[in-house]
């Protein structure tokens, strides 16, 4: 810190307080209870930008949403905080949804479209400069570099529930329970979520390769 300025971040200790004496005065058990045990029905694959808190945009109660956020919401199969979070989710806590969501303007794919160098980051993105190699003709048809940069968040979205569907953990659960995936894309200049309708059912057409016995 330098001169007498009040560092910003002593005011989330206050509203932190604030919030504390509103839960307890609606229930004075409200901390005992949610420090029990936790049974979310959902795991939330998404962004990590700050504009797409999936339980303020979903209007949940605490303690539905399992998180795992990063940037562009990808599902890597090299990532161990991705694959420890999804194993998790689907083995320990038995959620009944998974849900990928990204939003249209994300800063992860408009960086991938471009050749700048963002250092350590760029490996990250490699994976989405991927999907934007693999579907070339279809986005190279889009002239309006807005659109095109939409579609190609859809896209990844979809990429990422397809890459779901090729790990052990969610064909496992499959042969066990009903486990359903969704794809979704979040609009901040509207709020409205838009289903891309990845899965119909269980029954994906990925190559008979990616199944586990």
């Amino acid at each position: 810190m330098f001169g007498n300025q009040e560092p910003e971040y002593k005011q989330l200790f206050i509203n932190n307080e604030e919030w504390i004496q509103e839960k307890l005065a609606k229930d004075p058990n409200y901390f005992v209870k949610h420090a029990e045990s936790q049974s979310p029905e959902f795991l939330w694959i998404g962004c990590s930008d700050s504009r797409v808190p999936p339980q303020e945009i979903c209007k949940t109660k605490k303690g539905m949403i399992f998180e795992q956020r990063n940037i562009a919401n990808m599902v890597v199969h090299t990532d161990l905080n991705v694959m420890s979070v999804l194993q998790y989710a689907v083995e320990v806590l038995k959620v009944k949804h998974i849900i990928v969501c990204g939003h249209y303007g994300c800063g992860g794919v408009l960086a991938a479209m471009t050749k700048n160098n963002h250092g350590l980051v760029n490996k990250w993105l490699l994976n989405i400069k991927d999907i934007y190699v693999n579907h070339k003709a279809e986005l190279s048809q889009i002239e309006d570099l807005s659109l095109r940069a939409d579609r190609l968040v859809e896209l990844n979205v979809i990429e990422q529930v397809y890459n779901l569907t090729k790990t052990s953990i969610v064909q496992k659960a499959w042969k066990e329970r009903h486990l359903n995936i969704h794809g979704w894309v979040y609009d901040m200049k509207t709020g409205r979520i838009k289903d891309l309708d990845v899965l119909k059912d269980e029954i994906t057409d990925i190559d008979e390769i990616y199944w586990y016995k």
